[in-house]
């Protein structure tokens, strides 16, 4: 049976009869793949504790009748072992994992962009380089960037016309001009939206000189944006703590 090798993080797994588990991989060479792990709620399993969420793995499948089998697995870092240690950057670490899994619904598609994306943004996670909230809005906004949903936060989505604009519309893109403006468009203040695009494009110092009522808005911009491209919320960020913690 052909083998093949890849590495990935773990975004999912759950119980398959008495002693499997079936996980869900974000591979860097073949997208999101489901694999069955054989015997791995056994005590005796050797590498059952290494296929836990936010594990990244070095992993080796077998093709199966439906499913891959995972036929061998090395660890080369657990996230949440890390993570498990802080609430806030634990359950930013959950809505990145759900987040990923809903952008790539194409099983075996190549998602190289979001793969690096992920590991990105659970190492800043895991190095507590900057605020998790503030981690976990950047990676939702380069994630559907990257999924061709860059919102617009200067020039008017709809025509182009040069900003800054007042309105900003989930399903137009972002910022609109007076004559572009939708009914239904909020009207968030030029901080928030300057934060987003900061966020967005990695410009950490001036993210981090935000104002805590600044973030809240943002982020709560940054939930509907996400909400309406995916046509669902994302289940883990209600979870999220966004209480700032010393770093």
């Amino acid at each position: 049976m052909p083998l093949i090798r890849d590495e990935g993080v773990v975004l999912r797994c759950h119980k398959l009869g008495e002693a499997d588990r079936i996980i869900t991989v974000l591979t860097r060479d073949r997208g999101r793949v489901r694999a069955v792990a054989k015997g791995v709620r056994r005590t005796s399993s050797s590498f059952g504790a290494r296929l836990e969420p936010l594990g990244h793995i070095d992993v080796q499948f077998h093709t199966g009748r439906s499913l891959e089998v995972v036929t061998q697995v090395e660890s080369i870092f657990s996230y949440g072992n890390v993570l498990a240690a802080d609430y806030g950057r634990w359950t930013a670490g959950q809505a990145m994992l759900e987040a990923t899994e809903r952008l790539t619904p194409e099983e075996g598609h190549p998602a190289l962009q979001q793969y690096l994306l992920l590991i990105g943004g659970l190492r800043a996670l895991a190095g507590n380089e900057h605020e998790h909230g503030l981690v976990l809005d950047a990676f939702l906004l380069r994630s559907l960037a990257v999924g061709g949903w860059a919102p617009s936060f200067d020039e008017c989505a709809h025509c182009g016309e040069p900003g800054p604009h007042r309105a900003f519309h989930l399903g137009a893109g972002g910022s609109l001009c007076t004559d572009c403006r939708l009914p239904g468009s909020v009207t968030p203040s030029r901080p928030t939206l300057d934060l987003m695009a900061a966020l967005l494009t990695g410009e950490w110092a001036a993210a981090e000189a935000s104002e805590p009522r600044t973030r809240r808005d943002a982020t709560g911009l940054v939930a509907a944006y996400v909400q309406w491209h995916l046509e669902n919320r994302l289940r883990a960020l209600p979870l999220v703590d966004r209480s700032v913690t010393p770093r």
